[in-house]
C-alpha cells in the first residue's frame, strides 16, 4: 500500500472536454518527509512514517525534536505511518510527492469529520420526541427513562445512545477516483468529498476495495485562453 499526507483545501468543479461536470475536492499535498522505516526485525510490522508542516523546536517536545533530526528536519504536525513494504525505496529524510499517484488512479481518503459540539439525543441517535400530551415533560427532547428496574436491573447498559459530543470522529472515503495530480503546485483533485473542514489534515491511501484504475479524463484549461 502507498499513501501521502495532505490538507483539503475545499471543493469546486471542473469540467471535461467533452462537457461533463465533475465534482472535485482540491487537496494541497506538500511534500512528505520520511521520518522512519519500521521492519518486521525492529517493530513487528513494515510501515513507513511520514510527517508534514514543520513546528517550531520552543513549541516541539525533546522527543520529537530529536526523531526528526534523524531525517534531518523539523519536527512535524502531522505524522502518520503507512503500512506495508510498498514504499520501502523511499530512505529516511527523502521527500515523497503528489506524483506518488496518477490521474484515474482509485485512493481511499481519511480524515476526521467536522466537530458538531454537544448534540441530543434527537439529533445525534434520530430518537423520537416524547409525547406532546398525557402528562408528558415539557421537555420533550429530552432522553426519557433510562435505568428503570425490572427492564434492565436498574443500571445503564454500555453503549445506551444518549446525548453527547457529535462528529470529530476519524472517517474513510473509500474508492475515490483521482481526476488530476498537479506536481509545480502541489495539488491533487479527487472525485467527490472527502471528510473533514477545511484545511483539515488527510491520508490518501491507494484503496483496499478491488477497483481497476481508470482512463484518466482530460479537464478544460482555462489559463490556455488566458496567456494568449
Amino acid at each position: 500500500m502507498k499513501g501521502i499526507l495532505g490538507r483539503k483545501a475545499g471543493m469546486t468543479q471542473v469540467f471535461t472536454t467533452d462537457g461533463v461536470q465533475i465534482p472535485v475536492t482540491v487537496i494541497e499535498v506538500v511534500p512528505n518527509v520520511v521520518l522512519q522505516k519500521k521492519t518486521v526485525e525492529t517493530d513487528g510490522y513494515e510501515a513507513i512514517q511520514l510527517g508534514i508542516e514543520d513546528v517550531k523546536e520552543k513549541n516541539s517536545t525533546k522527543a520529537e525534536v530529536g526523531h526528526a533530526k534523524k531525517a534531518n528536519t523539523a519536527a512535524k504536525k502531522f505524522v502518520k505511518e503507512i503500512r506495508g513494504n510498498e514504499m520501502f525505496n523511499y530512505e529516511v529524510g527523502n521527500e515523497v510527492k503528489v506524483d506518488l499517484f496518477a490521474a484515474g488512479e482509485i485512493v481511499d481518503v481519511t480524515g476526521t469529520s467536522k466537530g458538531k459540539g454537544y448534540m441530543g439525543a434527537v439529533y445525534r441517535n434520530n430518537q423520537s420526541l416524547q409525547p406532546r400530551t398525557h402528562g408528558a415533560s415539557l421537555v420533550r427532547r429530552a432522553v426519557g427513562s433510562l435505568a428503570t428496574i425490572g427492564r434492565n436491573n436498574g443500571i445503564i447498559n454500555k453503549g445506551r445512545t444518549m446525548a453527547g459530543h457529535e462528529g470529530h470522529l476519524t472517517v474513510t472515503n473509500q474508492a475515490l477516483e483521482v481526476v488530476k495530480v498537479d506536481v509545480e503546485n502541489n495539488y491533487m483533485l479527487v472525485k467527490g468529498n472527502v471528510p473533514g473542514p477545511k484545511r483539515g489534515y488527510v491520508v490518501i491511501k491507494s484503496t483496499k476495495k478491488n477497483r481497476a484504475a481508470k482512463q484518466p479524463v482530460t479537464l478544460v484549461d482555462y489559463t490556455a485562453g488566458k496567456e494568449e
